[in-house]
C-alpha cells in the first residue's frame, strides 16, 4: 500500500515551530540568541543530579557548562565535582538573575511541579530550554509553556528520549504504509511505579538535612513539613518519603507511573496516529489499586477515547501501570514476545552492531551486546527463546513495558523507547523490507536541541510537538483521581462534565514562585 494523504509528512506537526518568514540572517539569529553550529552554546543546569546529570552528560562533550543549581547539595555533588569552573546555586532565581547573560540554554529537570515555573522564567529571560518529561504537572502549564516558546522565540525541547528513536520513526513508517491496516486499538503498559504509592498516611515531622534546601525543594508547592519517612537510608531506589525519588507518587509534586512513563511508551502512537491530532472524546479510569488521598494508586488502568482523524478510524487506548507481567492483548498469538522482549547472548559475544536503521529486519532488532537479544534478521518467540538456554548463554527477561497496535490487518509492537519495532508474529519479519524512510532522523535528543538551538530545525519534541502530547496524556492522570469517565472541551480548556476534575486543570503557585501567563 503506498502513503496516501492521511499520512501526513511529520514536518506538518512541527507547523509554528519556525518564524513564519524563516529564522532569518545570522545577525537576526544572534540577535534571538542563537548560535553559528560551530559555536558552544553554554548551558546552565536547574536540576544537577539524578536525570539532570545524565542531561548534562549529554550536552557537555561538545558545548560549555557555565551555571549549575540543585537544591541537594548531596544529590548534585558528582556532577558539581565534574565541572568546577561552573558556579553552584540551591535557588534557580538567583542564579538567573546572575548568571542569565552568560547562560544560553538551560536543561530543567527537577521534580514537576517546578518545571513551568523554572521554563518560564528561563524563556523570559531568552535562553533555550530543555525541560524532562512530562513537561508540566498540568494542562493550563503546557499550553503557557508552548505559548511563551512562540513570544521569545527559543529553541525547546521536552526530554522524551524515545522520540528520537529509529524504531519510533520506524513504527510509524509501517504504520502510514498500511502494514497492519486500520489501527482501531492501541494498548500500552508500563511495571511503573518502582516508587512508593498508595500509601495512606504521612510518617512524623523530622530535621531537614543539612544538604537540602527544603523551602527550596518545595518551590510553587503549598509548605509542609519535612519527613524521611522514618528511614535512617534511603530505599532501594535511592530515596526517602519524598525526595530525591519518591515526589513522583504525589500528586502535588508529580505525575505518578502515567506521567514518568507515558511520554516514552505512548510516543510512538502518538506519532503514528497523530493523537495530539485527534479530539478526544473521554478519558476514563477503569481501575485503581491502592488508593491514597495524597498519591496515585499503585497500579490502574485508564482508557482514552480519541475520534476519527482524516482517513483513520476512532481509536482506543488502553494504559496499564503497576504490572508484574505483560497484559493479555487481544489477538496477540501465543508464545510472541510483546513489548520489550528479552535477549540471548553467547558467551563470546564481546560486541555488536548499534542501534536499528537497516531496510532488512536485522538491525533494527540488533543492540550493544548485553542491552539487546540478538538474532539476524529476526526476534525470538518464546519457544525459540527458550530453546536458546544452554550452559554460557546469557538470557535476560525484560520487566513489562511497551505498547501494541492492533489494525484490521496485523499486529505492531514496540519497546518502551519505541525501539525493536517489528510485526507480530514475528515471523513476519524474516524476510521483510522496512518501508522507504518518509521521516527525517534524529541526531539524538540532546544533539536534535543543541542543532535546533544554534539555529537548525525544531527538535522533534519542541513544545508545539509536546505540548499537544502532554495535554491528552495529562487528562488522564486527572482522570486517576476522579471517579467515572471526564468529557474534555480542549477549545474551551475545559472538563465538562465534573467541576472537581476541572479544578486540576491549573496549578496554585506558592508566592513568589508564580510565573506571568503568555496570551494566546
Amino acid at each position: 500500500m503506498a502513503f496516501t494523504r492521511r499520512y501526513f509528512f511529520y514536518g506538518s506537526v512541527l507547523s509554528g515551530a519556525v518564524p513564519a518568514a524563516g529564522f532569518g540572517t545570522t545577525a537576526s539569529l544572534k540577535a534571538l540568541g542563537y548560535k553559528s553550529p560551530n559555536e558552544k552554546l553554554n548551558f546552565a543546569a536547574i536540576g544537577s543530579g539524578g536525570q539532570g546529570a545524565g542531561n548534562i552528560r549529554a550536552a557537555s562533550p561538545t558545548e560549555n557548562v557555565v551555571a549549575l543549581c540543585d537544591v541537594d547539595d548531596r544529590r548534585a555533588a558528582e556532577t558539581f565535582k565534574n565541572f568546577p569552573k561552573a558556579p553552584t546555586y540551591r535557588d534557580f532565581r538567583k542564579m538567573l538573575d546572575k548568571e542569565a547573560k552568560n547562560i544560553d540554554a538551560v536543561i530543567i529537570a527537577t521534580p514537576d511541579h517546578v518545571h513551568g515555573t523554572a521554563a518560564m522564567w528561563c524563556m523570559e529571560r531568552n535562553k533555550h530550554v530543555y525541560v524532562q518529561k512530562p513537561l508540566v504537572r498540568t494542562i493550563w502549564e503546557a499550553r503557557q509553556l508552548r505559548q511563551a516558546a512562540a513570544k521569545y522565540r527559543v529553541a525547546t525541547q521536552m526530554g522524551n528520549q524515545g522520540y528520537s528513536n529509529e524504531g519510533t520513526r520506524q513504527c510509524a513508517e509501517m504504520i502510514w504504509n498500511g502494514e497492519i491496516g486500520n489501527v482501531t486499538e492501541v494498548h500500552a503498559w508500563s511495571d511503573r511505579p518502582l516508587w512508593p504509592q498508595g500509601l495512606t498516611a504521612i510518617p512524623k515531622e523530622e530535621p531537614v538535612p543539612a544538604t537540602l534546601d527544603w523551602d527550596l525543594w518545595l518551590g510553587p508547592a503549598e509548605k509542609r513539613p519535612f519527613t524521611a519517612g522514618g528511614q535512617s537510608a534511603p530505599d532501594r531506589w535511592g530515596g526517602y518519603f519524598y525526595q530525591p525519588f519518591n515526589w513522583r507518587g504525589f500528586y502535588d509534586f508529580g505525575c505518578g507511573a502515567l506521567g514518568d512513563m507515558a511520554c516514552h511508551i505512548l510516543g510512538a502512537p502518538n506519532m503514528a496516529l497523530h493523537l495530539s491530532n485527534r479530539k478526544i472524546i473521554g478519558v476514563e479510569c477503569l481501575n485503581k489499586e491502592g488508593a491514597s488521598p495524597f498519591m496515585f494508586p499503585k497500579g490502574s488502568t485508564i482508557r482514552f477515547d480519541f475520534a476519527a482523524y482524516g482517513d483513520m478510524p476512532a481509536l482506543k487506548v488502553f494504559w496499564y501501570d503497576g504490572l508484574k507481567t505483560n497484559p493479555k492483548v487481544p489477538g496477540v498469538p501465543e508464545g510472541e514476545w510483546v513489548g520489550d522482549p528479552p535477549f540471548a547472548r553467547p558467551p563470546q559475544a564481546a560486541g555488536g552492531q548499534g542501534p536499528g536503521g537497516g531496510r532488512r529486519g536485522g538491525p533494527p532488532f540488533g543492540g550493544p551486546a548485553g542491552t539487546a537479544f540478538r538474532s539476524p534478521g529476526r526476534v525470538y518467540n518464546q519457544a525459540e527463546f527458550d530453546a536458546l538456554r544452554a550452559p554460557g548463554v546469557e538470557l535476560r527477561f525484560p520487566t513489562p513495558n511497551g505498547s501494541v497496535f492492533i489494525g484490521d490487518k496485523g499486529l505492531l509492537t514496540t519497546g518502551t523507547y519505541g525501539e525493536v519495532t517489528r510485526l507480530l508474529p514475528v515471523e513476519k519479519m524474516k524476510d521483510y523490507n522496512m518501508p522507504a524512510p518518509l521521516l527525517t532522523r534524529s541526531p539524538g535528543h540532546m544533539r536534535d536541541f543543541i542543532r535546533a538551538a544554534k539555529g537548525g530545525d525544531p527538535a522533534c519534541s519542541n513544545f508545539d510537538v509536546a505540548a499537544p502530547f502532554v495535554e491528552w496524556m495529562l487528562l488522564g492522570v486527572i482522570a486517576l483521581r476522579h471517579e467515572g469517565k471526564l468529557e474534555y472541551d480542549p477549545e474551551k480548556m475545559r472538563i465538562t462534565n465534573n467541576e472537581e476534575a476541572n479544578k486540576l486543570l491549573k496549578p496554585t503557585f506558592r508566592k513568589g514562585w508564580e510565573f506571568h501567563a503568555v496570551k494566546s
